[in-house]
C-alpha cells in the first residue's frame, strides 16, 4: 500500500449506531471500537433523533475537541428487516474534515444495515476501509477513500454566495479570520449554518486550516468549555476598505469561479503578510521571524492599521514571547 493511502486510512477513528424504536426511545446501540462517555453523550445530542421538534436532518457534521463527527440519519421503510426500529443514525468519527467522503461511506453502511439488520456487515466494511481504503459491494455500492481529496472538501462551499450576502462587510469576516477571532453564526436551519460556515476558512486560504471550524454547537457547558475565549481587535481602517473592495469586485465578476475568487483573496492576504516583513527580524534562537514592535511604531501607521498588523503578527505566531 502506498504511504499516502496508508496515511489516509488512519484518519478514521470509529463508527457507531443510534436507533429510535417504535416506542420513541433513542438508544446508542453499538460502536466500534469503544468510545468515551462524553463523546457518546455529545453524539446523541447532535443526532436529530433526540430533537423534540422531530425534524429529520439526513446529514450533519461538526467538531468536538479535535474529533470530527459525521452523522447520517435515515427513516426505516416497511420493507426493512428492522421491524422495531423507526429511524437510525450512522455515526462516523475521524481526524479530518471531509463531509462528502464520510457522507458517501455512511450511505453505504446505511443500506447494509437496512438489508441485514445487523452491525456485523457494517463493521466488516468499516475495517476494510480502515485497513485498505476501499470497500466493494455490487448491491450496496463501492467506496474508495482516495477519491475524496481534502482540497475538494475545502472548495465545496461558495465564497461568491457569501460575498453576495454581505458585500463590503465580508471584510469583517476576513479580518476576524486573519486575526483568529471567534465568529458566531446562527440560523434556525442547521444545514444553512453548515453550508455557510464550512466556506469561511477559505477566506484565509494560505493557512488551509479547517480545524478552526465548529459547524454544529449547542449551548452546552461542555461544548462551550471546549471553545476557548479570545479578545477582540476589530477596528476597521483604510486597509480593510481596500481588502473589502477587492473581495466584492472579484466575487461579482461573472467570469470568475469560486476557486478563482479564493485565489484573488489569497494573493491579497499574502500581500498583507508581506507588509510585516520590514518590521520583522530573526528570533534569538534563529528559528523564525518575529515582529519588532518598535520598528512598526516608527512607521506611524494609522492606529487601526498598526493595531491590525500587530494582532496579525500574533495570529501568525510572530510575537517574541
Amino acid at each position: 500500500m502506498a504511504a499516502a493511502e496508508a496515511a489516509d486510512t488512519q484518519l478514521m477513528l470509529g463508527v457507531g449506531l443510534i436507533e429510535k424504536d417504535t416506542n420513541g426511545e433513542v438508544l446508542w446501540v453499538w460502536c466500534y471500537p469503544s468510545t468515551t462517555a462524553p463523546l457518546r453523550d455529545l453524539l446523541l445530542r447532535k443526532c436529530c433523533l433526540t430533537d423534540e421538534n422531530k425534524l429529520l436532518h439526513p446529514f450533519v457534521f461538526g467538531q468536538y475537541r479535535r474529533t470530527w463527527f459525521y452523522i447520517t440519519t435515515v427513516e426505516v421503510p416497511d420493507s426493512s428487516v428492522l421491524k422495531k426500529v423507526t429511524h437510525f443514525s450512522i455515526v462516523l468519527t475521524a481526524k479530518d474534515f471531509n463531509p462528502e467522503k464520510y457522507s458517501t461511506f455512511a450511505k453505504i453502511l446505511c443500506r447494509m444495515y437496512l438489508k441485514h439488520g445487523s452491525p456485523v456487515k457494517m463493521m466488516e466494511s468499516y475495517i476494510a476501509v480502515l485497513t485498505k481504503g476501499i470497500c466493494q459491494s455490487e448491491e450496496n455500492g463501492s467506496f474508495l477513500s482516495k477519491d475524496f481529496d481534502a482540497r475538494k472538501a475545502y472548495l465545496a462551499g461558495s465564497i461568491k454566495d457569501i460575498v453576495s450576502q454581505f458585500g463590503m462587510e465580508t471584510v469583517i469576516l476576513h479580518t476576524a479570520l486573519m486575526l483568529k477571532k471567534r465568529i458566531v453564526v446562527y440560523h434556525p436551519k442547521i444545514e444553512a449554518v453548515q453550508e455557510f460556515t464550512r466556506t469561511l476558512p477559505a477566506l484565509v486560504w494560505h493557512r488551509q486550516d479547517w480545524t478552526i471550524l465548529h459547524s454544529y454547537v449547542h449551548l452546552n457547558a461542555d461544548e462551550l468549555e471546549a471553545l476557548q475565549m479570545c479578545p477582540e481587535a476589530m477596528t476597521m481602517g483604510k486597509l480593510h476598505k481596500e481588502i473589502g473592495q477587492l473581495i466584492v469586485q472579484s466575487a461579482e465578476d461573472p467570469e470568475k469561479s469560486d476557486s478563482q475568487v479564493i485565489q484573488d483573496i489569497s494573493l491579497k492576504t499574502r500581500e498583507i503578510l508581506s507588509n510585516l516583513a520590514p518590521f520583522s527580524e530573526v528570533s534569538g534562537d534563529g528559528e523564525k521571524l518575529v515582529l519588532n514592535f518598535e520598528l512598526l511604531k516608527q512607521r506611524r501607521f494609522p492606529p487601526a492599521t498598526e493595531n491590525f498588523l500587530y494582532h496579525l503578527a500574533a495570529a501568525e505566531q510572530m510575537l517574541n514571547i
